[in-house]
């Protein structure tokens, strides 16, 4: 090897050093701590609520911290891809989630908690490909919408139908299973892209006839199974079988009632030791969090989730090009949907869809998608010419 080579491999290194050590720089570390915090604070109320399953036990704490520190890397590698260059990519990432969503209808799919959603690893490990097609359909919609239409900035016709073809198709397979409350995602990653993209009115007014026409078909065709209907019976009418259907919203609210102002203190809530409410590590961790934390705490917890949200929201408003707009829209808009509706479950101003709480509820693919999410809206504030 000559001196000249070793010249030239040794700046190429310390060019992708200087390069890696501005991307860390150029990180949003206001989102950063606030999701850092959730997942400090939701594996402390995971390890509150599954302490009792057993003496000494620490198992699913455990996990949660592995999924966490998996998470990690994902949104490690996701941001420090350049956004622009994923646009090559979502293709491929759209149809490796469709095919996750196939494989779950064959003989590798599995059934938890009702919903056949779940593809088993084996050693308590599972992947519900639901999560990842999220990312795979808010992708794909952002590349067909990205490019407007010529002499106009508004997308072309024909990409607003590939983009809603897709998003059928993927809420299709998702609805087999069936999994409402992952459904209503999706359909609100659409309609947020067609938004965000400036379509024009009669798309949205398309687009509100084709939800409508398909809420009718789910209850006319009986396509969700007796427990969902059942949840919905219990949000209209809370009081109609309190020891039935009624009970877990009852549960959680006497819960998050109980903890008052400044709750009880961690690992001392009577409701979440006696497991009085179900998946309290999972759907309904916000009910430990009001328990445990009070007031004050959950009051924490959504400002902490609001920080998230609205550093999104800057990332997308300052962006310089469309895809990275429409990207960063969306995720917020997933992440704002699915804080409001689970903590709206507990407190019983929405029907209960089975849907976690981000960054905080015990979930191995659900934290994965959402930290991948992150990355992505930390990829497209690493590159952006301005920001402050």
């Amino acid at each position: 090897m000559t001196d000249r080579s070793v010249v030239v491999r040794r700046r190429s290194f310390a060019r992708r050093a200087v390069g890696a050590e501005s991307a860390v720089w150029r990180l949003d570390g206001v989102m950063l701590v606030a999701v850092a915090a959730l997942c400090v604070i939701g594996t402390l109320l995971v390890w509150s609520s599954t302490r009792t399953w057993a003496p000494g036990s620490t198992g699913l704490v455990k996990k949660h911290v592995l999924n966490e520190v998996i998470g990690l890397v994902l949104f490690s590698v996701v941001a420090m891809v350049d956004h622009r260059a994923m646009r090559a990519y979502a293709a491929l990432v759209f149809l490796v989630s469709l095919v996750g969503l196939g494989l779950v209808i064959t003989p590798l799919g599995a059934t938890i908690n009702g919903s056949h959603s779940w593809i088993l690893l084996g050693g308590g490990f599972a992947v519900q490909p639901s999560e990842f097609a999220k990312v795979g359909l808010l992708l794909i919609i952002a590349m067909l919408l990205a490019q407007p239409a010529e002499g106009s900035d508004r997308p072309r016709g024909l990409d607003v139908w590939l983009a809603l073809f897709a998003a059928l198709v993927t809420m299709g397979l998702v609805m087999l299973q069936p999994d409402l409350g992952t459904t209503l995602v999706l359909a609100v990653i659409t309609a947020s892209g067609l938004v965000i993209a400036g379509v024009r009115k009669r798309w949205i007014m398309l687009l509100t006839l084709l939800a409508g026409v398909g809420v009718f078909c789910v209850f006319f065709f009986q396509m969700l199974e007796p427990y969902q209907v059942a949840r919905f019976t219990a949000f209209v009418d809370p009081g109609v079988d309190p020891r039935g259907v009624g009970y877990n919203s009852t549960q959680a609210l006497i819960a998050i009632g109980s903890g008052q102002l400044f709750g009880k203190g961690l690992l001392d809530g009577g409701q979440t030791t006696g497991r009085f409410v179900p998946e309290q590590h999972t759907d309904f961790i916000f009910t430990v969090a009001g328990e445990e934390f009070g007031f004050l705490g959950s009051v924490t917890v959504v400002l902490l989730l609001g920080v998230v949200l609205l550093r999104g929201l800057k990332i997308g408003r300052l962006c310089d090009d469309r895809f990275g707009t429409l990207v960063a829209g969306m995720v917020v808009c997933w992440l704002a949907f699915q804080t409001f509706v689970n903590i709206g479950m507990t407190i019983g101003i929405m029907p209960i869809t089975g849907l976690p709480l981000p960054f905080v509820s015990y979930g191995g693919t659900a934290t994965f998608a959402n930290l991948m999410a992150i990355g992505l809206l930390q990829a497209i504030r690493i590159r952006q010419q301005t920001f402050n």
